[in-house]
C-alpha cells in the first residue's frame, strides 16, 4: 500500500504545487498580471513565428538523421574515439550552417547525440547552430560596430569548440564506456550512396533555412533580395525533395504529384499566404509517410517522437521566459529598469549579469543586436553587450529544459555554467579593451 502512494507522490506533488500556485496567485496586482498576459503573448508569438517553419522542419531531419544516416557514419565522424579535429570541425560547420535559433537547434542536437554523437562534439554543435550565425555576426557588425562583431564571431566559433573539449574532459570516464559500447554495435548499411543522403538533407536544410530568411534592414541589399525570393527557393527545394523520394526512396509518383497538386492550388487560392502553402506540402508529406509501408513510415515515426519529446518542454519554457522577462520591449515580473541599472560599464558583476540574463532569455533568431542596441542606448557597456551576445542566442529557459531530458540535469548544468562562464569573462576582457 505504501509503495502505491510513493509511485503516485509525483503526480499529487504536482497537483499540489499547481493549486498553491493558482491559490496564492497574487491577481490583481498590475505587474503580475502583465507578466501573465506577457507570458501567453510570448508563447502565441512562438507557435505563430517558430512552430510550422522552424520545428517541424527540424523534427523531419532529425527524424531522418536517427532513420537513413548509418550510426557507424555517426561515430566515425562524431564518436568519442573519432578524430577531434574532424570531428570538432564537422560539428561547428554543420552547426554554423543552419543559422537557427536556440530551439530549433535541439532536435538536430538530439537526432546525432542519440545516434551515437560523443558529449563534445554534440555540444559543440549545439552551441554552434544559433551562436555561430553569420548572418546574426553580419548583422552585429553593421548595427553595432565592427569590433563588437569580430568580437561576437571569434568568440562564438572558439566557444564552441572549447565548450565541446572541456565537456568531453570533465565526462571523459562516461565517454570513454560510450566509445567501447560502440565498438561492438553492428555496423549498418545504407540503402543509398553518401551523395544521394547528402542531396536528401541538402533539400530538407534548404527549406528549413529559406522558409525562415528574416527581412534584413536595407532594401537594396543582397540580402533583401533573397528574402523577396525566399519562397520560390523553398518552392524549389521542396520539389527537389519531392524528387528525391520518388527516385532513392520509393514513393509512388502519383502520391506526390497529388501533394504537388494540392500544394500549387493553395498558391492559385491564397497567394498572399505562404505560410497555408507551407501548411498544405507538409501536410501532404505527413500521409504520404504515414500511408508507406517502408522506411518512409519510420521516417515520420521517429520525428513524431522527437517532436513528442521536446515541444511541451519549448512551450513551458517559453510560458515561463514569457512571465519573468517578458517580450522585447515589454516587461515580466523582472522590470527591465533593474537589468538596464546591472549592466552598465565593465564590472565582473556587470558581465556575469548580462550573461546570465541573456541564458535565460528567448532571442528570435537576429532579434538580440535590435535589443542590444536599445540596451546599449540606455548606458550598457560594451563588455556586457559581448556577454550577453555570446550567452543570449545560445541558451534559453526553454532550450535548458530540452537539454536536460537529453542529457540529464548533471551534463546540462556543467554545459550551461561553462557557457555563463565564458561569456562574462570574454566580457571582461573585451570591455578593458574597448
Amino acid at each position: 500500500y505504501c509503495m502505491k502512494w510513493k509511485n503516485e507522490s509525483k503526480p499529487l506533488f504536482l497537483i499540489t504545487g499547481v493549486f498553491l500556485i493558482l491559490y496564492y496567485l497574487p491577481v490583481g496586482f498590475v505587474r503580475v498580471e502583465n507578466a501573465l498576459i506577457e507570458a501567453i503573448y510570448l508563447a502565441s508569438w512562438y507557435a505563430r513565428e517558430h512552430v510550422i517553419t522552424c520545428l517541424i522542419p527540424a523534427f523531419f531531419i532529425a527524424g531522418a538523421i536517427s532513420v537513413f544516416i548509418s550510426q557507424a557514419s555517426v561515430i566515425k565522424y562524431l564518436g568519442p574515439k573519432a578524430k577531434r579535429l574532424t570531428a570538432y570541425s564537422v560539428a561547428a560547420v554543420s552547426g554554423s550552417v543552419l543559422a537557427v535559433c536556440s530551439c530549433t537547434v535541439l532536435p538536430l542536437f538530439s537526432g546525432i547525440y542519440k545516434m551515437g554523437a560523443g558529449l563534445g562534439p554534440a555540444t559543440a554543435f549545439l552551441y554552434a547552430g544559433p551562436a555561430v550565425n553569420v548572418l546574426a555576426i553580419i548583422l552585429t557588425a553593421r548595427v553595432l560596430g565592427l569590433e563588437l562583431g569580430i568580437a561576437r564571431a571569434v568568440g562564438a566559433v572558439s566557444f564552441s569548440i572549447i565548450i565541446g573539449c572541456i565537456m568531453h574532459f570533465i565526462f571523459r570516464k562516461e565517454e570513454s564506456e560510450k566509445a567501447a559500447a560502440q565498438m561492438h554495435a553492428p555496423e549498418s548499411h545504407s540503402k543509398r550512396t553518401l551523395g544521394q543522403n547528402a542531396l536528401y538533407f541538402f533539400s530538407m536544410v534548404l527549406i528549413l533555412i529559406f522558409a525562415n530568411w528574416g527581412k534584413p534592414a536595407e532594401t537594396d541589399s543582397f540580402w533583401n533580395l533573397v528574402y523577396t525570393s525566399k519562397w520560390t527557393i523553398t518552392s524549389a527545394a521542396a520539389v527537389l525533395l519531392g524528387i528525391i523520394l520518388i527516385a532513392w526512396f520509393n514513393i509512388k509518383w502519383w502520391k506526390i504529384f497529388l501533394v504537388g497538386t494540392g500544394t500549387a492550388l493553395s498558391v492559385l487560392l491564397f497567394p498572399d499566404n505562404p505560410l497555408f502553402t507551407f501548411c498544405t506540402g507538409t501536410t501532404g508529406l505527413i500521409i504520404i509517410a504515414a500511408t508507406s509501408k517502408n522506411e518512409t513510415a519510420e521516417w515520420l515515426e521517429s520525428s513524431w517522437g522527437f517532436a513528442k519529446q521536446i515541444t511541451p518542454l519549448l512551450f513551458y519554457g517559453v510560458l515561463a521566459a514569457g512571465l519573468c522577462l517578458g517580450r522585447p520591449g515589454h516587461e515580466g515580473l523582472i522590470p527591465s529598469a533593474w537589468i538596464q541599472s546591472l549592466v552598465g560599464g565593465n564590472s565582473i558583476s556587470s558581465n556575469l549579469f548580462a550573461s546570465i540574463v541573456g541564458a535565460f532569455m528567448y532571442f528570435a533568431t537576429l532579434t538580440e543586436v535590435p535589443i542590444l542596441q536599445g540596451l546599449m542606448g540606455n548606458g550598457m557597456g560594451k563588455g556586457p553587450a559581448l556577454a550577453l551576445l555570446l550567452s543570449g542566442p545560445a541558451l534559453s529557459l526553454p532550450n535548458m529544459l530540452v537539454i536536460r531530458s537529453v542529457l540529464g540535469t548533471k551534463k546540462t548544468f556543467v554545459f550551461v555554467l561553462l557557457v555563463i562562464t565564458m561569456a562574462a569573462i570574454s566580457g571582461i576582457i573585451y570591455g578593458n579593451f574597448f
